[in-house]
């Protein structure tokens, strides 16, 4: 593809509340054994766009680690690769990334030194599948400057956290507006555009120079009139993961036939960085129903309609409801959760209770020391 990709993978969501304490949105765990950046990675390679750049910066170890090999998504050529930039102190500039556009603009060399005559820019929350070449023949045949990828969503789902837009009959954005108090539409930008390399690198020196950070409010919003931004319609299964809320909705999702045969059985598919674990362990008396069991997990009680991580240690006569327990949680016996998220290397001590409701959900953080109990 005659494409370079950049994953923006660095921001911070306080909507995550504690979730994200220790890592990057880009980097939750989603749907057992996947993380939220590999689908946009593996929409890149099942795309055949053979540069990406991923931007990491806030609490980015887990995600490095993610990313430190390549070759999980075919990256690995002479010609092409996976490249992980963080924020670099330079003579001229000491600053972390301060926004979408100043991230790109402290990495303008990546995109000065390619050959390729398009980017496609993606988020790294987005759980999704797509093919990107859709989405730049028609920028190509509307001879578009910026193409910006949007769904409709349903009239009952609030969109106020993301940038909304409204077309014409052409599909050409009249109207972008930016996180707004009151949604007047209910088409949304999916944070995935496509744009002409050199057009980006001039927009993009220009933010600089009148010290604008942000790619959406300072380059979409403000040049809508000036340039052609053409919105691009997507009707396949797409997510967002940056809320609490939102997280929770997305992995359920998982547990539904239709959205599992979906990114899991039909091509093309997600990949992922594997870990060599042995498969699920179910003891005697285990009861699981309609759940995803992810390796390396053990369980003795009764799992519902929840989403076990890797080695998930579930005790005797536990009982596990509309949960997600995160990688790496050992729950002692007695146990009961329900409408809960466990965040990972927790220890959940004998005979707790957790209990939050689906309006609610609530986020587990135990500090106990696992070898001292």
């Amino acid at each position: 593809m005659r494409a370079i990709g950049i994953v923006l993978a660095g921001g911070n969501s306080k909507r995550m509340r504690e979730l994200s304490n220790k890592r990057a949105i880009a980097a939750m765990p989603v749907a057992g054994s996947f993380r939220s950046i590999d689908f946009a990675l593996s929409n890149m390679t099942n795309s055949h766009i053979q540069n990406v750049a991923v931007f990491t910066q806030y609490n980015s170890r887990s995600l490095n680690e993610h990313l430190s090999s390549s070759k999980w998504w075919d990256f690995g050529r002479k010609q092409g690769g996976l490249y992980v930039f963080t924020p670099t102190i330079t003579a001229e500039n000491s600053d972390w990334y301060r926004g979408t556009a100043d991230a790109l603009y402290q990495n303008l060399t990546f995109l000065k030194n390619s050959h390729e005559p398009y980017v496609v820019l993606a988020s790294g929350d987005g759980i999704y599948k797509m093919d990107y070449n859709k989405v730049l023949e028609y920028h190509i045949e509307k001879k578009a400057d910026i193409t910006v990828v949007c769904k409709d969503m349903p009239e009952d789902e609030d969109v106020t956290r993301f940038g909304l837009v409204k077309t014409n009959d052409d599909g050409r954005i009249i109207e972008f507006e930016e996180k707004p108090m009151v949604a007047t539409s209910n088409t949304i930008s999916c944070g995935i555009y496509v744009i002409r390399r050199r057009q980006l690198i001039e927009l993009i020196e220009r933010c600089a120079a009148e010290d604008r950070v942000d790619f959406v409010r300072d380059i979409l919003v403000r040049y809508k009139n000036l340039k052609r931004i053409y919105a691009y319609k997507t009707d396949s299964y797409w997510s967002n993961i940056a809320s609490v809320e939102s997280y929770y909705k997305t992995n359920m999702d998982f547990l539904k036939p239709e959205v599992r045969n979906y990114f899991f059985k039909q091509y093309p598919d997600i990949y992922s960085k594997v870990d060599d674990l042995p498969p699920a362990k179910y003891n005697p008396g285990a009861l699981v129903k309609n759940s995803l069991i992810s390796s390396g997990s053990i369980i003795n009680g009764t799992v519902e309609n929840s989403i076990l991580f890797k080695k998930a240690y579930v005790g005797n006569n536990c009982v596990i409801k509309n949960s997600i327990i995160l990688n790496d949680v050992y729950i002692g016996d007695n146990t009961v959760i329900e409408n809960c998220i466990v965040e990972s290397r927790d220890t959940i001590r004998a005979n707790t209770t957790y209990i939050g409701t689906p309006e609610d959900i609530k986020i587990v953080v135990e500090k106990n020391e696992r070898y001292t109990l």
